[in-house]
């Protein structure tokens, strides 16, 4: 009984809300390659969301096959000519196209118009991310406590870099801040960072220049990693809590607003992690992501749609990093082409596939590795 009990939980508490976060993001990513694909005339074979074994499909009237299969971690959209899900072309099989046929290939298509079709996915990323936060925001508003810090901790990086009790944060490094959840927002991802403070003194502007310490603690939903900290304690006083309600046009902006702090924060912290200014430790693979979702969903189903976007932001810019095999690859090979007036030679396109694959296969591995090593030791 109590080895059932504990897999409903798993399954119902953990698997559950992974899939619908990654299945919702998966979707959006692929359909926006195939809706772009469509509208230049491409024929697309297939729309998968997971790999393997189909499980469910059917036939639309244009030829697709839409279909949900076996391994659920991940999606592709197969055009006519490609020899596989990663949209490399096939020679043998455009060899045995008609005419007619080759017309609608993915290969055959201008350069101008491959791009958009594999740019569409990460965009499609970025407008899902926009929309839900949008419609967080005309719904729910923005909740939170002023950006007053009530108490300075001795010894930390506010305390060093001038920040004082009764200081009202205004701004950091040109971000608006409304609540002190913003201010803590930017400070987790900002460890050993360089931040400039500008904050409301008695009724005066001061600047101040601020850099967070690195330190294990709680982020969010019981999750514990290095992130940034600079040692104070917000208002605790009832009358400080704020509700900022929106109006549709205003919860848009601040929809992109959102999305766009989220793409700064993840690539300024894959940046620090290249400089070795930040620890590694918030990387995190599909283990990860399922632990996090099983948390945030016992918090109801706002907070992981809310997740749901943040992961869409994520996945869209990993997509578009400039690695072969990943879309920004594809980008690549695609500007070199437009500077040359030919395309790269099809050595060096499988051979930057091969390595763009080691790449991919090698990121999954040290996540998948960080991701084993948290459930043998949490606090690692």
């Amino acid at each position: 009984m109590e080895f059932l009990l504990s897999t409903y939980s798993l399954v119902v508490g953990t698997i559950i809300p992974f899939l619908f976060v990654l299945t919702v993001v998966v979707f959006f990513h692929e359909l926006g390659h195939f809706a772009v694909a469509r509208w230049c005339g491409v024929k697309v074979d297939a729309f998968s969301v997971g790999f393997g074994r189909e499980l469910l499909g059917y036939n639309d009237k244009k030829g697709t096959r839409w279909k949900l299969c076996l391994i659920p971690l991940g999606g592709y959209v197969k055009f006519a000519g490609d020899e596989n899900a990663a949209s490399v072309p096939s020679r043998e099989m455009i060899a045995q196209m008609s005419e007619e046929e080759r017309k609608t290939a993915f290969v055959a298509k201008p350069i101008w118009q491959r791009a958009a079709v594999v740019a569409a996915g990460p965009i499609a990323n970025f407008l899902l991310a926009i929309v839900i936060f949008t419609v967080l925001f005309v719904s729910a508003g923005k909740q939170g406590v002023l950006p007053i810090v009530e108490e300075v901790f001795p010894g930390g990086a506010a305390a060093e870099g001038g920040l004082q009790a009764g200081d009202v944060v205004k701004e950091i490094n040109g971000r608006d801040i409304q609540t002190f959840g913003d201010m803590r927002q930017v400070v987790l991802m900002s460890a050993n960072t360089p931040l400039v403070f500008e904050v409301d003194r008695g009724g005066k502007l001061v600047s101040m220049t601020v850099t967070p310490n690195a330190k294990v603690k709680e982020v969010f939903a019981g999750e514990r990693q290095e992130a940034g900290d600079i040692g104070v304690r917000g208002s605790s006083n009832p009358q400080d809590f704020i509700r900022i309600k929106y109006s549709l046009l205003g919860a848009a902006g601040e929809g992109v607003k959102e999305t766009y702090r989220i793409m700064e924060g993840t690539v300024g912290y894959v940046w620090g992690v290249i400089t070795q200014r930040q620890s590694a430790d918030q990387l995190g693979g599909p283990i990860r992501v399922a632990q996090v979702s099983g948390k945030v969903a016992e918090f109801g189903i706002l907070p992981l749609i809310s997740l749901a976007a943040v992961l869409s932001v994520s996945i869209g810019l990993i997509n578009l990093a400039p690695v072969p095999i990943l879309d920004g690859g594809h980008l690549v090979f695609y500007a070199a082409e437009a500077i040359r007036g030919k395309p790269l030679s099809e050595r060096v396109q499988d051979v930057g596939f091969r390595i763009g694959l080691g790449l991919v296969l090698m990121l999954m591995v040290f996540v998948t590795w960080k991701d084993i090593a948290r459930l043998v030791s949490p606090d690692s």
